[in-house]
């Protein structure tokens, strides 16, 4: 860690009341102490010298590493799955790889979408970094997606010295939809039936840290647009609905999960924080190391909303490269 981090408890947080707590199918919560966020000062956080881009613009990442596009590394019945490969100039044998998952409802989104700013960082740190496209609902319905996350990680263990990694030291991050396919790769094993049939079924799909930015984590908890995400991505009418449950990360928290940093916007009308609150708790109560950021004045996406946000959005983006730092390094 670059900086010694103090855990302060939460005096409050602002709850969208757009979820009605509804766990009629989930298991329950088991209580635990106040929940933390994280104080940061503000002396101890280098400035980013580097800037994401602008919508529809490739990520520059001169004089950080290189990108090969398009690579594939599974193939489901005529489907290619694509990734964007990141190298860093600093690279060394054996790296700590980092997998990121784009969000966009399950629904929509790209590769080259989101996490800009996190590249750019963990290229700077020596990180390889990998850039996966899955299938999209309504034309693949869940749990398509977690399968191909899970292909992707069972691909870079199968392919080390394609990639030069670290098969021991892999993490993953995503945001929003993407944040809740990567906390389900970081709390299932083989045993939940995830893993699909897009090939290196005798690589684990196992992960060793996980970022998870404001995803669904109760989807039992019903959304307020339920009727359209449920039937469009889980084929679901019902909050209540076995598949619904299943495809809950609280539905499958144990001790033996990786250490979770989950990053959350306190005024979040999509996605509200009770979701990542909700999970913070599983994983603590399970003795899972976890760190909960809740993030004020700021809304889905991290977008600024009524005030300076808190932490910085680039203060945000050296919390998770810290994050990785001590638990890949």
């Amino acid at each position: 860690m670059r900086h010694k981090r103090q855990l302060l408890q939460v005096i409050g947080s602002t709850l969208v009341a757009l979820f009605l707590v509804a766990c009629s199918g989930a298991p329950q919560s088991t209580p635990i102490p106040p929940t933390p966020t994280l104080a940061i000062p503000s002396d101890a956080i280098p400035a980013s010298a580097t800037r994401p881009p602008a919508p529809g613009e490739p990520l520059d990442v001169t004089g950080l590493g290189s990108v090969e596009r398009d690579v594939t590394y599974c193939t489901v019945g005529d489907v290619a799955l694509k990734m964007d490969v990141y190298t860093p100039d600093t690279t060394t044998n054996s790296a700590a790889a980092v997998i990121y998952v784009h969000g966009g409802g399950w629904t929509d989104g790209d590769k080259a979408s989101g996490g800009s700013r996190e590249i750019q960082e963990l290229l700077a740190r020596g990180y390889l970094v990998f850039a996966i496209n899955y299938r999209l609902a309504p034309e693949f319905k869940f749990p398509a997606q977690i399968q191909d996350v899970k292909c992707a990680v069972r691909h870079l263990r199968a392919n080390v010295a394609v990639y030069n990694l670290d098969s021991d030291r892999i993490g993953a991050w995503g945001n929003s939809a993407g944040g809740h396919l990567v906390s389900l790769l970081g709390v299932t094993d083989a045993s939940a039936d995830f893993e699909g049939s897009g090939g290196y079924a005798d690589q684990s799909s196992r992960v060793q840290a996980v970022v998870d930015g404001y995803g669904p984590a109760d989807l039992s908890q019903d959304f307020s647009g339920f009727s359209a995400w449920g039937s469009r991505v889980f084929d679901a009418t019902e909050s209540s609905s076995q598949i619904i449950v299943r495809a809950s990360p609280v539905t499958y928290v144990s001790s033996d999960d990786p250490p979770f940093l989950i990053v959350h916007g306190e005024d979040d009308a999509l996605v509200p924080p009770s979701q990542s609150e909700t999970l913070y708790q599983r994983l603590t109560a399970a003795g899972v190391p976890a760190t909960l950021v809740l993030v004020e004045n700021a809304g889905h996406g991290l977008k600024p909303a009524g005030g300076a946000m808190t932490p910085s959005r680039s203060e945000i983006t050296q919390i998770i490269a810290d994050f990785f730092d001590e638990h890949l390094r």
